[in-house]
């Protein structure tokens, strides 16, 4: 019923796996059970996770929402393309410290976010 929005929340799944298996295993590593310590590895691995968690959602909605509104196939992929393309490249550009897959990573998703907004008014 809802065929992008299933692939791109199966991709995220597997993204969001991906970046707390890091996590847990620094955390287990560093001894810091609760909070980051004074690890900035830990710092960057909780916040690409964390800003994951923050974005993936209200795009996974989005998506949705467009999918079951009949939004015009073009504006889906506008939404689905920017937002999987802009949180891989934003988590590696978290990962690697300054780098500017971050910054692109950012604008792919706010572009996905606008997509997704604009798709449910057509």
């Amino acid at each position: 019923m809802l065929p992008i929005t299933s692939t791109v929340a199966a991709l995220a799944a597997g993204g969001l796996i991906a970046l707390s298996l890091p996590v847990s295993l620094r955390r287990m590593t560093v001894k810091q059970a609760i909070g980051i310590g004074d690890d900035p590895v830990l710092l960057r691995r909780i916040r690409a996770q964390g800003n994951f968690i923050e974005y993936v959602p209200i795009g996974l909605i989005l998506l949705a929402l467009a999918e079951l509104r009949g939004a015009p196939q073009s504006l889906i992929l506008a939404t689905a393309g920017p937002m999987v393309i802009g949180r891989i490249a934003h988590a590696i550009g978290m990962l690697r410290g300054v780098n500017p897959m971050r910054r692109m990573g950012m604008m792919a998703t706010f572009v996905s976010l606008l997509a997704g907004a604009a798709a449910q008014f057509v």
